[in-house]
């Protein structure tokens, strides 16, 4: 195999604050063509439209400013055979959709997998989601017989390169009037498995990027710290009726119930992946302060949205809780986020909590346990689950 002479090319699906503010950033400051792959199509017309847009970092010292320059915009939606021939001769696909997603971009990254040149090295495909193994579970769409013929499966590696990642950097809710401009904390860790591309062509050279042989560790932290922290402050918020996470985190009780929540999961991956437990706690208190900043404020139904994924059985609550309850050690502040979660219910502009509402309604407690949260009676949580949901719901039927 050998590399193409052409200028580095990347293909991003989700033009998002997180794909333009976050990876289209490292991409574009590696010298990577941007092609953004997209289906919002007033999206794609601003970006074909406007040749830069400002990336402005927030911190403590205040802010910093970089301009992202060289990309495209492609509608994946109308445009797929032009999206096909670019992966086909990409260095790099990746991906800011959410986990949900990932079944609806498989399709056409199979196809321009299956179209690349043998000349050319293998595309690395790196999905930035907060979910554990996204780029597995992407990997296993792509590869589906729906997707991939299966007598192309033998020699897939030799065009296709498949590595997990954890990424974590803070971006909240942009002023209605920035356009493309996205504002963010600039604290950030990229964090991506470098075995897979053990005998292969090397890992991509993308800066800010940690390879790291083993990947678990590292997303296991961020998820069950930074999202543990995060969707525990603006649910307790939520239902004490705070607008923002800054302000939720104000009241003492709230921070007592976030740093209780970490000091399980804290618990958990100490012991799991051999993290010292006072460099564990000065994480957690970095995060605390982060989610916090008062610079990035971020309204606790935003970042409470989607609470049916939040409350699945790999997420930020359950996840944790279930290894912990199978120890016999405590998880009692996950399980009150938990609830928190259970009661973030028909809130305007996320259907997913109007869903929840009605699965609540229409479902007994363990029934809502093994839809919403994947646990089944085997496991030891699950009873302790089953009376959050009847206490929720007889709350809520007393309203």
């Amino acid at each position: 195999m050998m590399e193409r002479n052409a200028p580095k090319k990347a293909v991003h699906f989700g033009a998002g604050n997180i794909g333009r503010g976050f990876v289209a950033c490292f991409l574009h400051n590696s010298g990577y063509e941007v092609i953004f792959a997209e289906v919002n199509a007033t999206t794609v017309e601003q970006l074909n439209t406007q040749k830069s847009y400002r990336v402005i970092e927030v911190g403590a010292d205040g802010t910093s400013e970089s301009v992202i320059t060289n990309y495209r915009a492609i509608n994946s939606r109308t445009h797929e055979a032009d999206l096909v021939r670019e992966i086909a001769t990409a260095d790099v696909v990746t991906c800011s959709v959410g986990p949900h997603i990932l079944k609806f971009i498989a399709p056409v990254i199979a196809k321009g997998i299956d179209a690349r040149s043998p000349e050319l090295s293998p595309v690395a495909v790196i999905a930035c989601e907060n979910a554990i193994g996204a780029t597995d579970t992407l990997a296993e769409f792509i590869k589906s017989p729906q997707n991939t013929n299966p007598d192309r499966l033998a020699d897939y590696d030799q065009r296709a390169t498949f590595a997990n990642s954890a990424i974590d950097r803070i971006v909240p809710a942009q002023d209605a009037d920035a356009g493309l401009d996205v504002r963010l904390e600039k604290f950030y860790e990229w964090v991506v498995e470098s075995t897979p591309f053990a005998g292969h062509a090397p890992h991509p050279d993308i800066r800010g990027i940690h390879w790291v042989a083993n990947l678990q560790p590292f997303i296991e932290r961020k998820l069950y710290t930074v999202n543990t922290g995060h969707a525990t402050a603006a649910y307790h918020g939520y239902v004490r009726g705070k607008s923002t996470v800054y302000d939720a985190l104000q009241d003492r009780q709230i921070q007592d119930e976030v740093r209780k929540a970490l000091a399980n999961t804290s618990s958990l991956i100490t012991e799991k992946h051999g993290i010292a437990p006072d460099e564990q706690q000065r994480y957690v208190d970095k995060i605390v302060r982060r989610i916090g900043n008062p610079h990035l404020e971020d309204s606790v139904e935003r970042v409470g949205r989607a609470p049916l994924r939040k409350l699945s059985r790999k997420e930020r609550f359950i996840g944790p809780a279930a290894e912990l309850a199978e120890e016999g050690k405590d998880c009692s502040g996950l399980l009150d986020g938990a609830e928190m979660a259970f009661r973030f219910q028909n809130v305007e502009g996320d259907p997913e909590s109007f869903e929840l509402a009605k699965i609540m309604e229409q479902n007994k407690p363990e029934d809502v346990v093994k839809q919403v949260c994947g646990l089944q009676p085997r496991d030891k949580i699950f009873p302790r689950v089953v009376d959050i949901v009847k206490r929720v719901q007889a709350d809520t039927q007393s309203e």
